[in-house]
């Protein structure tokens, strides 16, 4: 499936070509740092298929296993764009918000799952409204 997506800015844009089943949530403490919020949700894209326009910033960070992760964000913005290895990786972890098309991609697997918020994996229940402000 091609996918194309941006940052809010507009600064940094990107094509790329991606297997609908590659879409993970990450549960795990730093994406949860990272995004401010309970999870990270991506869509992983081989480098080849990965076409990037503009200069993100790049924050590295070390993971539990010791592995240095590029962690791509726009500089104006601040827009997370994606995460990978940090030299030479050979797959992006393209961030799902950033996706144009992503209503059409519903994760298929969930990573760090032992470090999930005890209450993500059942919102349905919780009040919802159509937009802010109840």
């Amino acid at each position: 499936m091609r996918i194309d997506g941006a940052c809010h800015c507009g600064k940094i844009t990107y094509e790329a070509d991606i297997d609908p089943e590659k879409v993970g949530v990450c549960h795990c403490t730093d994406c949860q740092t990272l995004t401010s919020s309970a999870f990270s949700a991506f869509v992983q894209v081989p480098k080849e298929a990965f076409r990037l326009r503009g200069q993100p910033k790049v924050y590295v960070k070390i993971a539990e296993s010791g592995n240095r992760r590029a962690q791509a964000f726009c500089p104006e913005c601040g827009t997370r764009m994606y995460a990978a290895a940090e030299f030479d990786s050979p797959v992006f972890n393209v961030r799902l918000g950033t996706v144009r098309q992503r209503q059409a991609l519903a994760p298929k697997f969930q990573v760090w799952c032992r470090s999930a918020l005890p209450w993500v994996m059942n919102i349905a229940p919780i009040r919802q409204f159509a937009r802010s402000g109840g």
